[in-house]
């Protein structure tokens, strides 16, 4: 990372540097004061130059005389934009590149989107405002649900006509972003069309993310803005309670505390919902789930339940050749999701992780979570029955340490932790154990040039290191590590219940997006929800909608291979097979197991904290 400010501006292709008078002025006296560990040799180089060219005045556009930017710049950092990684110098330096970049596009009005996160809300409500007054250029900001803007993104894709100048959208699709040829590769766009109005201090390789927004032909397709991830929730003073750790001893012969795997969360379930029952006069249950017929039932599944069963191969980010999805690739094409074509989406491990759903909501969660959608069982756990949730989003933090709720103490301290996945008996070491998701900015190649220039000096605005600390303070969405490692998040991190801990440690790499081996996630997602809705309901068996379901990918994966748009990484499906041959051979689709509920496991958690500050996974 280098140490100058983003008013000077390193272009990628001839590694020359322009600056504006003020922009440097500003910056001098810290740059001959502080002492920098990673020194840009090109640009010290170059402060000749950058001389020069101040005494000049270069070609800066005139700015409207009315407007004091660079004072509402300072305004901004001043009243909103602290704590921050950056100094204020260099903070305004960073703003003020912004300022002069936006310049020629003062005339345009741009419109982008997003789901409708708190993050995003501080975007559009906040952010967007910040912009415009520090560079004069206006945004739209629209906020709307997650399945609108994929059918937005799909509309703009298939019908070349430009509904949003940029998309913020899940890093899941990086698999359709990749083949198709609709979605501009970044890696592409800063070093030409975009070099000029890409910042020099947006870093890349300072997100957390990035892996997850890179395709299989190495580039860079998005560019993350926000991350949460499904982990583990639990009641951390109930499982304290030394009455009910007594209970639970006799009962199970082991320690209450997080389930390693899920032999002990069934058992930790089991305890609350059928021994415990009630808490201070209240009924409790152990498990907290959803299971009405919606689209959000196959985000249940399609973020990484089955990578949690241990139902694909090893690999990190995703498993290769089998995913999560039950998808196999050879090299970069998949080639099938059925077992017989060597997939493992109706594998003994894909059916027995729909069989534990259904059987844990049935038995252990409240009776109304059967009939309740992913937006409405969410705020269920704040509520205070829940004993533990095996597949909870982290983006729920803030809701969740609210004063006054039932989860959180009087001084403010939540009552709860998060902690690691507890693992199913097919999984193995070196596997994903978990989704995390990255919402992240996709520019399209039918978004005409100069709304996508502009678009994108917006994208880099609300990541910028200036701001992007007090974003992640409010939306507690950390997408950078220089963030993460930041003074105000280890003081923010009492009150967070280990999210802090958990992404400072190199546990968190296991927790990943849908990755690669998924060529069209629109087409493919669509049909998980309702082959896991029949199931559910009873009319069909779990090995019959896993069966289905593989089918129907394998359906989807032949239609792209006849079409043939995908290129040399689009679908070439495997001939099938006796799924016996594909079950006797090492890896994924793996055969049954003789015992699928293994003697329960469980780590204090304390004990576990400690590993990750210390650095270590467990």
């Amino acid at each position: 990372m280098s140490p100058f400010p983003s008013k000077i501006v390193t272009a990628a292709s001839t590694g020359v540097a322009v600056a504006t008078a003020s922009a440097f002025s500003l910056y001098l006296p810290t740059l001959f004061t502080r002492q920098h560990q990673d020194t840009d040799m090109k640009l010290w180089a170059a402060i000749p130059a950058l001389l020069a060219l101040s005494a000049c005045g270069g070609d800066q556009p005139p700015a409207d005389p009315a407007v004091d930017y660079a004072a509402n710049a300072a305004r901004w950092v001043d009243e909103e934009f602290q704590p921050s990684t950056l100094s204020r110098d260099e903070q305004l330096a960073e703003l003020a590149w912004f300022t002069k970049a936006a310049a020629p596009f003062r005339h345009l009005e741009i419109s982008v989107v997003s789901e409708a996160l708190t993050t995003h809300a501080y975007e559009s409500e906040v952010l967007a405002q910040a912009f415009a007054e520090i560079t004069g250029l206006q945004v739209t900001h629209d906020l709307i649900q997650e399945g609108d803007v994929i059918e937005k993104l799909q509309t703009q894709m298939q019908s070349g006509q430009n509904v949003y100048d940029a998309y913020v959208n899940d890093s899941d699709l990086i698999g359709t972003h990749s083949r198709y040829g609709y979605v501009v590769p970044l890696s592409d766009f800063m070093a030409g069309e975009g070099a000029a109005v890409t910042s020099p201090t947006l870093d890349v390789d300072d997100f957390i993310g990035k892996s997850f927004t890179t395709g299989p032909d190495g580039k860079l397709y998005q560019l993350p803005d926000q991350q949460f991830a499904n982990l583990y929730w639990f009641r951390y003073d109930w499982f304290q309670r030394e009455d009910l750790r007594a209970r639970f001893q006799e009962a199970y012969g082991y320690e209450l505390g997080v389930p390693v795997n899920w032999s002990a969360y069934e058992d930790i379930a089991e305890f609350f919902s059928e021994t415990v029952k009630t808490i201070d006069g209240e009924p409790v249950y152990g498990h907290m789930d959803y299971g009405k017929k919606d689209p959000s039932l196959g985000w249940r599944f399609t973020d990484a339940w089955l990578s949690m069963a241990g139902a694909g191969d090893v690999g990190i980010p995703n498993g290769k050749p089998v995913d999560e999805w039950g998808i196999r690739v050879a090299g970069c094409q998949p080639v099938g999701a059925s077992v017989s074509r060597g997939g493992a989406a109706n594998s003994p491990a894909a059916v027995f992780a729909l069989r534990k759903y259904m059987e844990w909501l049935k038995r252990f969660a409240p009776p109304e979570a059967q009939g309740m959608t992913f937006s409405e069982a969410g705020p269920v756990p704040a509520q205070g029955r829940i004993a533990q949730q095996i597949f909870w989003y982290t983006t729920f933090t803030a809701d969740m340490i609210e004063p006054g709720l039932p989860v959180v103490h009087e001084d403010g301290s939540p009552k709860w932790r998060m902690a690691p996945s507890p693992r199913g008996p097919y999984w193995e070491s070196g596997m994903k154990l978990g989704y995390q998701d990255a919402g992240s900015w996709t520019l399209l190649k039918s978004t005409p040039l100069e709304r996508r220039q502009a678009a994108w000096l917006y994208a880099q605005f609300v990541v910028s290191k200036t701001v992007s600390l007090k974003k992640t303070l409010v939306g507690l969405t950390p997408i950078r590590e220089s963030d993460l490692n930041s003074d105000a998040m280890t003081d923010a991190a009492p009150r967070l219940g280990g999210l802090v801990e958990f992404y400072r440690s190199p546990a968190r790499v296991a927790w990943t997006p849908t990755g690669t081996n998924v060529p069209d996630y629109p087409k493919l997602a669509q049909l998980w929800w309702p082959n896991v809705a029949n199931a559910v309901s009873g009319a069909v068996s779990p090995q019959e909608a896993m069966d289905t379901l593989a089918r129907e990918q394998d359906e989807v994966l032949a239609r792209l291979e006849r079409i043939g748009i995908q290129g040399d990484c689009g679908p070439k499906l495997n001939p099938e097979a006796n799924p016996e041959e594909w079950l006797s051979k090492p890896g994924a689709p793996k055969p049954r197991l003789d015992n699928e509920k293994p003697r329960g496991r469980t780590v204090p958690y304390d004990q576990l904290i400690k590993a990750w500050r210390e650095g270590r996974a467990a």
